[in-house]
């Protein structure tokens, strides 16, 4: 009996709204749970999954490893294997879904006035607060601002004239200025309870030029 052709498996339908609008496409994209909380982490840099795994707590395994297959499949994300002797794969944020880091501060924004006191059962990262001080920190276009809190450090490069805003976990060589400060103060700059000139003048937070090479 001759074999039957083997019947490929239909490729499952992307969940849809099927509305003709611009807005219900991009949720098309990114409405699904943890999806803009992966962007957020990518947008620091490249990231191991299990990098990605523990800074985004609450998140089972299998529901990351759905979403990331997701955003490859949509082209917000590229997997990369990181070149010799690190055997590893890592994950980054394409064109595209870099061009989410509005959407992230606009919901940082809007979001600012819900933090309140962290709760009990809040897990906390440095970096979190990178995308709501981004709209806060003063200074010239391209400026790189190390900011270290109790929780650790991170950096943010400023915007503006065409020079693109971002941020990146952990410390980096050469910035323009280091801001050390705790996390209520993070809170009060992005709900605009405080300027950083009055968190320096009320002792919450020192900002240290560094000095020029010669």
């Amino acid at each position: 009996m001759p074999r039957q052709p083997r019947q490929s498996s239909p490729q499952p339908r992307r969940r849809s709204y099927d509305q003709y609008c611009a807005a219900a496409r991009a949720l098309d994209l990114v409405g699904d749970r943890w999806t803009l909380l992966i962007v957020r982490e990518l947008l620091a840099g490249p990231r191991r999954y299990t990098d990605l795994h523990a800074d985004l707590p609450g998140v089972s395994t299998d529901m990351l490893a759905g979403r990331l297959k997701d955003m490859e499949r949509d082209e917000l994300v590229a997997r990369r294997r990181l070149a010799p002797p690190v055997s590893a794969y890592v994950y980054e944020l394409t064109e595209r879904g870099r061009a989410l880091l509005p959407v992230l501060r606009a919901l940082a924004e809007f979001g600012a006035p819900e933090l309140g006191e962290p709760r009990p059962t809040d897990a906390v990262r440095a970096h979190w607060f990178a995308v709501p001080l981004l709209g806060v920190l003063p200074g010239a276009p391209g400026r790189v601002v190390q900011v270290t809190l109790d929780e650790g450090e991170f950096h943010v490069r400023l915007g503006g004239d065409g020079i693109p805003s971002g941020y990146g976990d952990g410390p980096v060589t050469d910035p323009d200025a280091y801001l050390r400060t705790d996390t209520a103060t993070c809170r009060a700059l992005t709900e605009g309870e405080l300027t950083l000139a009055e968190a320096v003048a009320a002792g919450r937070a020192e900002i240290t030029e560094r000095t020029p090479r010669p």
